[in-house]
């Protein structure tokens, strides 16, 4: 049965979970004001001082693939529409480069500014950890699961949970904080070159 968190809490991946699907959910509100939201989950490898390492450590839309194959994004789903996991990343913690501390998953609103969008028009976020045996496997026993309930009014951007090794062992933190400048300001704050 998964562990479910609330802000703030942080709780230690079981030993056991040596692969895992990060699904990202969400709906859009039906007072939207009529244009299509096209929101985008991203993953930054962070090193000890809270950067990336290098550009390719940031995994987006355009970057499926981290170096040495430890985060695969499934691609960019630009509606949102239908059940579940509306876009999901793939951790292969074996993989994961030494020097790297922290993993950080976002969410941003692609065109934010331009389309008068932001995160108080979007409902029923979630975040869940999945263990799986392959990157291939869609389904998987799900371990954790974070429900965003805050609010966003002017937000376009959000770091929904922190990845991060503890005595060598990894940890999940529901961080769920939410930014404006979209996913270039989280570019910015994470070290990658824009």
């Amino acid at each position: 049965m998964a562990v479910n968190l609330s802000k703030g809490q942080r709780v230690s991946l079981d030993k056991s979970v040596t692969m895992a699907r990060i699904g990202l959910g969400w709906d859009v509100n039906r007072y939207d004001g009529g244009q299509d939201f096209d929101l985008d989950a991203c993953v930054f490898l962070l090193g000890a001082n809270g950067k990336v390492i290098r550009d390719e450590d940031f995994v987006f839309y355009n970057n499926l693939n981290a170096r040495d194959g430890a985060v695969v994004h499934s691609g960019d789903n630009r509606t949102g529409d239908g059940e579940g996991d509306d876009e999901t990343i793939f951790i292969d913690f074996s993989k994961v480069p030494a020097e790297v501390e922290k993993i950080a998953v976002t969410v941003t609103i692609f065109d934010a500014d331009q389309k008068h969008q932001n995160f108080g028009q979007v409902s029923n976020s979630y975040v869940r950890v999945s263990k799986v045996d392959s990157p291939d496997d869609q389904g998987g026993e799900e371990v954790l699961r974070f429900d965003l309930v805050e609010e966003f009014s002017i937000e376009t951007a959000l770091v929904v949970c922190e990845i991060y090794r503890y005595n060598g062992d990894w940890k999940f933190n529901a961080v769920a904080a939410g930014y404006q400048g979209g996913l270039e300001a989280l570019c910015r704050a994470y070290g990658v070159n824009v």
